[in-house]
C-alpha cells in the first residue's frame, strides 16, 4: 500500500513539474510574450486610470474645502495698507 502512495505521490510530481515546463517555455515564445506585454498595457492602462480618477477627487475635495470653483483663480485679499494682496512681493523687495 505505501509503495502505491509513493508512487502517486512521484506521478503527480512529475506531472506537476511537466505542466510547469510547458508553461514557462509557452511564455518565452513570440505568443507568449506578446499576451504578457498586452497584459502588462492594460494593467498600466488600469493603474493611470485609478491614479488619475484619485487625483481629480482630492482636487475635488481640496477645492470644496478651499472653497474655489473649478476654473476660478483664487485671488488673496488686499493688504491693509492698500498695496498688493498679501504673500506677493513688490519689484525690488526682497
Amino acid at each position: 500500500m505505501t509503495r502505491a502512495v509513493w508512487f502517486l505521490a512521484g506521478a503527480g510530481a512529475g506531472l506537476y513539474a511537466v505542466v510547469r515546463v510547458r508553461r514557462a517555455a509557452e511564455a518565452f515564445t513570440p505568443d507568449g510574450l506578446a499576451d504578457r506585454l498586452a497584459g502588462l498595457s492594460v494593467g498600466l492602462r488600469l493603474l493611470r486610470d485609478e491614479v488619475l480618477a484619485g487625483a481629480a477627487e482630492k482636487e475635488n475635495d481640496l477645492r470644496e474645502r478651499l472653497g474655489v470653483a473649478l476654473h476660478e483663480t483664487p485671488q488673496l485679499p488686499p493688504s491693509p495698507d492698500g498695496g498688493p494682496a498679501t504673500g506677493t512681493t513688490r519689484e525690488g523687495d526682497h
